[in-house]
């Protein structure tokens, strides 16, 4: 299987400001929430009652809170999202709540697994996503997590493997036409990755459309030989899988990524199969990495 250029490109080399050296008002101006009028009015007004140039752009009613927000995350290079402003699902609440107890709980887990599993001195790149049956927030998980990878400064990858009942694309508001499933088929190469619009580094490749042989797709070489390629354009790679005591498949993700994170949730999976679960990865020779407990 050949696997042809992905379609991400350089920044260029020569570029007029980095986010460090422009002011909230020029971010602003460059973001279209402010004219040059208005910006003119606000630095009057900063003067004359020694405030900042956000708090003053709020106090005449120019500017939000959610504007400014806004701008000092462009500055800081610390991407997130704006509720009602896309398509993309609140479900991310990583990518909309930066201060939420969730996306504290999804940093202390991103941080566990830099120490366990993506450590630089491992040159380790993929990690599968599992969970013994459906809702028990894999996908959940899968996504926010791949958000503050991403957040960190990781450039990340999140595969929708599951070729059954994929949720990725609709959670990121994409289109799943084309994805995984055209790539290991042979139809179409990496440019089906998508970058996701309003949060750098974080990149998606879907589902796409489902296939009547979702299993034997993933058992082929060619998804080794992916996994292999996109390492080299990812610092982090994560892929979400069906359930892994409904199908074999999230058992072959697990094995070709090297290692899997077990997602359970409380008061809805069963330990007896947690257990048998992870028996069945363990006889894929997947290192287990750890366990999830969601309450979310």
């Amino acid at each position: 299987m050949s696997i042809m250029s992905p379609i991400f490109r350089k920044q260029p080399v020569e570029t007029p400001l980095s986010n460090d050296d422009r002011s909230i008002g020029a971010i602003l101006l460059d973001a279209g929430k402010l004219s040059l009028a208005d910006a003119e009015r606000i630095l009057q007004y900063q003067k004359q009652e020694g405030c900042r140039f956000g708090q003053a752009g709020i106090q005449l009613g120019l500017l939000t809170e959610a504007d400014c927000r806004q701008a000092l995350a462009t500055q800081f290079d610390f991407s997130y999202l704006v509720p009602g402003l896309g398509s993309i699902s609140t479900e991310l609440v990583a990518a909309y709540q930066p201060q939420h107890r969730a996306t504290e709980w999804f940093r202390a887990l991103r941080s566990q697994l830099l120490l366990r599993w993506f450590g630089a001195e491992l040159n380790r790149r993929a990690l599968a996503i599992v969970s013994p049956r459906s809702n028990e927030g894999r996908t959940y998980v899968a996504a926010n997590l791949a958000v503050v990878f991403s957040q960190l400064g990781e450039r990340t990858l999140l595969i929708d493997a599951d070729l059954r009942n994929s949720r990725v694309a609709e959670i990121f508001g994409m289109k799943d036409a084309l994805g995984l499933s055209s790539i290991l088929a042979g139809r179409e190469d990496t440019r089906v990755v998508q970058p996701v619009s309003g949060i750098d580094r974080l990149s998606v490749l879907p589902a796409g459309i489902v296939p009547p042989n979702p299993q034997e797709l993933l058992e082929r070489s060619g998804f080794n030989e992916l996994l292999q390629y996109l390492a080299s354009e990812f610092d982090v790679i994560l892929i979400d899988t069906p359930p892994g005591m409904e199908h074999a498949d999230a058992h072959t993700v697990a094995a070709v990524a090297g290692a899997a994170v077990m997602v359970t949730r409380q008061h809805h999976t069963r330990l007896e199969e947690a257990r048998a679960l992870r028996e069945k990865l363990r006889g894929t020779r997947a290192e287990i990495v750890g366990s999830v407990l969601s309450g979310f």
